[in-house]
């Protein structure tokens, strides 16, 4: 791996900051679809599927900045069969000169998201079940900030060392 110049920490962190600007616009369309279950219950089925989908696409915007940070920063993401589970680990631990990207706390609950993309890629929308969506929405909206403020942290290391590093 090329040693990071500023050039590269800078564009990490717009990379970074196009996905949260995405990650953010999903946030809200997930909570207008939810009201709709209350608004519309005969249509409540379509709208869980709606909300899994959604569920997903959080998880994979997520991985998405976390394979970013993974390829520029760590050298290359993990392979194997469970890279996803290992990538979205070594985002909670500091790696070499990077600190963590991710709180443990983020980490932790990270991990019930995945497991739940996988289970939305192997299923039928109505085989989801609606109870699990419900309980991971309802736990959605702090999870979302908690990483959304790691990742702006994240973001703030990596335009400090990039001034650092222009300085000298």
């Amino acid at each position: 791996m090329q040693p990071a110049s500023p050039e590269r920490l800078r564009g990490v962190a717009a990379d970074i900051l196009t996905e949260l600007e995405r990650l953010q616009r999903l946030s809200e369309d997930i909570a207008f679809v939810h009201a709709e279950i209350a608004r519309d219950p005969g249509h409540a089925r379509l709208f869980y599927e709606n909300l899994a989908l959604k569920l997903h696409n959080f998880y994979t915007g997520c991985e998405r900045i976390f394979q970013t940070v993974a390829a520029e920063l760590n050298g290359a993401p993990p392979g194997g069969f469970d890279w996803h589970r290992r990538l979205l680990e070594r985002m909670g631990a500091a790696w070499g000169d990077r600190p963590a990207v991710l709180s443990r706390d983020s980490v932790d609950s990270l991990r019930e998201f995945l497991a739940f993309r996988h289970v939305v890629r192997n299923l039928y929308g109505f085989e989801l079940d609606e109870e699990r969506i419900e309980r991971l929405i309802a736990r959605y909206p702090g999870v979302w900030g908690q990483v959304e403020a790691d990742l702006r942290r994240f973001i703030a290391w990596l335009e400090t060392l990039a001034d650092r590093l222009s300085a000298s």
